[in-house]
């Protein structure tokens, strides 16, 4: 089929206009896509204070063994005599003393290498001592002495003080809203590089809350707690998103 000139130019002129209107939808609706995205920047700020340790807890226990249990009695007397002799001389009447705690020591019976039954061969007693104090280094000094005990012909043994910051709940509040500014300084950097700049906050979740021990880099997504360390930094972190315009 041969086509007539204006016939042609006619169809040309058609599929140009076609092809224009096309086009033009698709960049009014990327466009409008553009302007309907809420232009926001999500950020992550923190804030870190270091603090020192306001109370400390330390705790022991002294252990005796004997073959009956009048006799492991009274040398438990004995020695937490000298136990809290020794306490009294660096902390005064500042101590708890738990309940004292019994058990049989049992052994085996054996005849032509069989183990025929179990029977009592003596008590263990432990008694254990409890001190906190808002002290630290005088707790540290204790901790340090108690080996005189030992010296004594006291078994005892001491656990690692704890050291703890009791003002930690305060400080969260005050680090959040630090965290919180940090977050809007780093989306107003971002945002003046796109030629934006921050209007609002829209959105803001609070991250775990971290106690580490001085300089550790020691990080948990339940939070870390420490208690091994007189020196501690507090770790607040918040993921914030801000409107720009």
């Amino acid at each position: 089929m041969t086509l007539h000139r204006p016939h042609l130019l006619g169809l040309v002129a058609g599929l140009f206009l076609a092809t224009g209107l096309v086009l033009s939808a698709m960049v009014l609706t990327r466009a409008w896509l553009h302007i309907a995205e809420p232009q926001t920047v999500s950020v992550t700020g923190s804030a870190r204070r270091n603090v020192q340790s306001d109370l400390a807890l330390w705790q022991g226990h002294c252990l005796v063994e004997a073959g009956d249990l009048i006799e492991a009695q009274r040398r438990l007397k004995q020695d937490l005599q000298r136990v809290e002799s020794f306490l009294q001389a660096r902390v005064g009447s500042n101590y708890t003393l738990t309940p004292i705690g019994i058990e049989e020591v049992r052994v085996s019976e054996r005849e032509e290498g069989r183990v025929t039954r179990m029977v009592t061969a003596g008590y263990r007693l432990t008694q254990g001592v409890h001190v906190d104090s808002p002290e630290v280094e005088r707790i540290v000094q204790l901790d340090r002495e108690s080996v005189r005990l030992v010296e004594e012909g006291v078994l005892f043994t001491a656990r690692p003080i704890e050291f703890i910051y009791t003002k930690a709940g305060e400080a969260k509040i005050e680090m959040l809203a630090d965290a919180t500014r940090d977050a809007r300084d780093r989306a107003d950097q971002i945002a003046r590089q796109g030629g934006a700049s921050v209007t609002r906050l829209r959105s803001a979740r609070m991250g775990v809350f971290q106690i580490t021990p001085l300089h550790s880099a020691e990080t948990s997504w339940e939070g870390v707690y420490d208690t091994s360390s007189r020196e501690k930094t507090i770790t607040a972190v918040v993921s914030a998103s801000f409107a720009l315009r």
